[in-house]
């Protein structure tokens, strides 16, 4: 008989000599990707060396994630390897960046100890496209920063922006979900839009003292090093860093604009933008402003 024939293999023995199961070959027989040479006179299917050949071809490509139908496009040659494997490689950039997303999210629940409604939110922040996420930003800063009569400002506004990008690392993910949580708040809105007004200029008068506190990064360093030195902001040596930060500048209105500040959350929201852009964030300053306020008030109280 043909079957028993060495060179002639049924699928019994195909199976035995690939190590797949008889079902997989037969489901794989049945559409297309591996066709029996010829039928024996009972009926039952038969394969030769090249089937070997083919079956271990087929295994490969679809131990590389294609599809039976792109495994038979190749095979037909209507199709190559090379344009299948360049299609797939862009489908599963989009699956990673998919899962690096929920895997972000299922992190910041895990952190967060989130309720099923929380997650939900989350999941849907994340899950935003770039034109949504523009929209959020651009809602944000119009309501915060639009009619500030300040030219420096609205230059830095018109190119301000705060973009994920197509492939964002797990730390960006999480930084944007907290900050699109943020910036959607109507009452932080609201405090920053009062902290932004009490540091943009009045016309002919320049910039408010306190809003050198904001952009000069020279000031936190001064404070970090005085803290780490042990000055208390109630005694003498706090009023002396005071004179050489600030001279004689009005400091009941750097109190103001650093309490405005300190209340709207300026250094988290600044911290969150840097780690959605990818940047590194300079050190969390929270602890050296309420340092400085602290002092203002003592040195108001003298």
């Amino acid at each position: 008989m043909d079957d028993e024939r060495p060179e002639v293999l049924t699928i019994g023995r195909l199976a035995h000599r690939t190590g797949l199961p008889v079902r997989t070959l037969r489901f794989w027989s049945d559409e297309g990707a591996v066709p029996p040479v010829a039928r024996s006179a009972g009926g039952y299917r038969l394969y030769d060396a090249e089937s070997v050949a083919r079956v271990e071809l087929v295994r490969t490509l679809r131990e590389l994630g294609l599809g039976l139908d792109d495994v038979c496009r190749v095979l037909s040659g209507r199709t190559t390897v090379a344009e299948v494997a360049d299609a797939h490689v862009a489908a599963l950039d989009t699956q990673i960046r998919s899962l690096k997303v929920s895997r972000a999210v299922l992190s910041t629940v895990a952190k967060r100890g989130s309720t099923v409604e929380e997650t939900a939110l989350m999941n849907r922040l994340a899950r935003l496209s770039a034109a949504e996420r523009k929209q959020i930003i651009d809602e944000f800063k119009d309501e915060v920063f639009g009619g500030l009569d300040d030219p420096r400002l609205r230059d830095r506004m018109h190119t301000y922006s705060i973009e994920l990008p197509d492939d964002p690392t797990p730390e960006q993910v999480d930084a944007w979900i907290d900050l699109a949580e943020l910036v959607r708040d109507p009452g932080i809105r609201a405090r920053l839009r009062t902290w932004m007004q009490l540091n943009t200029p009045v016309p002919e008068q320049g910039r408010p003292p306190g809003a050198s506190i904001w952009w000069a990064r020279q000031i936190v360093q001064t404070v970090a090093e005085v803290r780490k030195g042990g000055v208390a902001p109630e005694g003498p040596a706090a009023a002396e860093v005071l004179s050489e930060l600030f001279g004689d500048a009005d400091r009941a209105a750097v109190l103001r604009s650093l309490e405005a500040g300190i209340e709207a959350g300026a250094e988290h929201y600044r911290r969150l933008v840097a780690r959605v852009r990818g940047q590194n964030a300079s050190p969390d300053a929270t602890e050296e402003l309420e340092w400085l306020a602290r002092a203002l008030r003592a040195a108001d109280q003298a």
